[in-house]
């Protein structure tokens, strides 16, 4: 009797706090700006065969949330432990409140992914693992399988069963009521979205007062990695690898933030959290933080500001408003690191040169001024038309009104107008290899189709338009 109690008491509060996780949204306000988005023209973005999402259909019930809740109960999660934030609904209205997360499954090459996802009937498909079968396959969490940590745990490489299964492990910080929410927030996310883009979930633990993620392993690490932490025998991101890591960083966000329903505000974007397969694919990581969005017309009201300070939107940092324009700045600020070779936020450098975004503003006035943002170690090897056109994406992303922001769709479609972005769709990536542009490929790039550049060119007439209107 006292275990159903306590188990009705778990599914209760747990429907209570995804529900907080949308309490936020003000139904009675309004958008932050008045203006509407103009067309887009001759950006329409045409999804690749076999990745098209099935419609969406508007939350109806309150089921799925509801079963996901009860299956971590079950599985050993005390959801009593967590502490959500202060303005949790009544229980009347948590119904209302709670939406349905539609996804749906990734087809490549015409085969059915096989990442574990939530089952139809809402229950959590990812595998779960003891600690001792954790702790066994990091040996004993030892230091030299260290891959990184990060703002709620470290994460570690192991070797699963007898198969030699190569995953990421994380294990989050105990001390924090806030670790039991990222955990959470991520298996709830991951285990209901998938995408090429988007780390997959493979299992979890929660032994105990133990929580563990299991991930499939990145074996290039992260994009930081590769940008500001280059070994003396190691060459630096070729022009190719970085419109490759930018488009699919801007892939996963469209993903999120326009098939997701509802959508999710990733909420941490920074190169840290970009993470590199052998092919040099960037998939997000790190979904702890990540928020539903928005629904029409709502809007996210003040909220605990949690991202990182350098790639943080202006709005988001000096109110807490939060929206899904704040992903795109944060996407900006990337964009810029991946250009310039600079840090978001560098304490090393001169005063007037340690915000990246405010030390490249003044340049963004006139395109004269552009080559002076190249990476100095790409030395002349990218196309000077791809360089300028990545930097007025990037400046477009990075604007101070988020309204006069791109949205993530016209994003992809104008990354994908760079002439790199073709070149380096299938080629892999060797960040540790010299790999210099050959000069067939440089004649190539500046004999790109012309409507390509018309279209970017369009593009940014566009933005600027915008901005003078804004």
């Amino acid at each position: 009797m006292h275990n159903r109690i306590a188990a009705a008491r778990s599914v209760t509060f747990s429907a209570a706090l995804f529900a907080a996780a949308r309490s936020s949204v003000r139904s009675d306000a309004p958008l932050s700006s008045s203006i509407s988005r103009p067309p887009f023209p001759e950006l329409k973005s045409t999804p690749r065969p076999g990745n098209e999402a099935p419609p969406l259909a508007p939350p109806s019930t309150a089921t799925k949330p509801l079963l996901f809740c009860s299956s971590l109960a079950r599985n050993g999660i005390d959801t009593d432990s967590l502490d959500p934030d202060d303005e949790v609904p009544t229980q009347s209205a948590a119904p209302a409140a709670t939406p349905e997360i539609t996804t749906h499954e990734e087809v490549t090459n015409g085969n059915t992914a096989s990442t574990p996802k939530a089952a139809a009937n809402g229950e959590i498909a990812a595998q779960t693992y003891t600690f001792r079968e954790l702790a066994s396959a990091t040996k004993n969490f030892r230091p030299d399988n260290l891959l990184g940590e990060g703002g709620f745990g470290r994460v570690y490489k192991g070797t699963l069963g007898d198969g030699g299964q190569l995953v990421a492990v994380k294990q989050l910080d105990r001390s924090g009521v806030q670790g039991h929410e990222e955990f959470f927030v991520e298996v709830l996310m991951l285990s209901l979205l998938h995408h090429q883009n988007l780390v997959s979930l493979i299992g979890y633990c929660a032994d105990g007062t133990q929580r563990l993620l299991v991930y499939e392993f990145m074996p290039l690490g992260s994009v930081e990695d590769h940008l500001f932490e280059i070994g003396p025998d190691e060459e630096p991101l070729t022009w190719y690898s970085r419109i490759k890591i930018a488009v699919g960083a801007a892939k996963g966000l469209e993903y999120l933030h326009e098939k997701a329903n509802p959508p999710i505000i990733f909420r941490d974007l920074k190169s840290s959290n970009i993470l590199l397969d052998e092919n040099c694919n960037a998939k997000l990581s790190d979904f702890g933080l990540a928020k539903l969005g928005p629904v029409g017309d709502q809007l996210h009201g003040p909220s605990r500001i949690m991202g990182t300070y350098g790639y943080c939107a202006p709005e988001y940092a000096s109110t807490g408003e939060l929206t899904l324009k704040s992903d795109v700045y944060s996407f900006g600020v990337v964009l810029l690191e991946l250009v310039t070779g600079r840090r978001a936020l560098d304490t090393t450098k001169p005063m007037n040169e340690q915000n990246l975004v405010a030390w490249a503003q003044p340049m963004f006035k006139d395109q004269r001024n552009y080559c002076k943002l190249a990476d100095p170690l790409l030395g002349e090897d990218y196309p000077e038309r791809d360089l300028n056109q990545a930097i007025a994406v990037a400046a477009m992303c990075v604007q101070e009104e988020a309204a006069a922001r791109p949205f993530m769709c016209d994003v992809v479609v104008a990354l994908g107008h760079l002439s790199a972005a073709t070149a380096a769709v299938d080629a892999p990536c060797q960040p540790n290899q010299s790999n210099p542009m050959r000069p067939d490929e440089r004649e190539l790039y500046h004999k790109r189709d012309l409507s390509r550049e018309r279209a970017v060119a369009e593009a940014m007439e566009w933005g600027s338009a915008f901005k003078a209107e804004v």
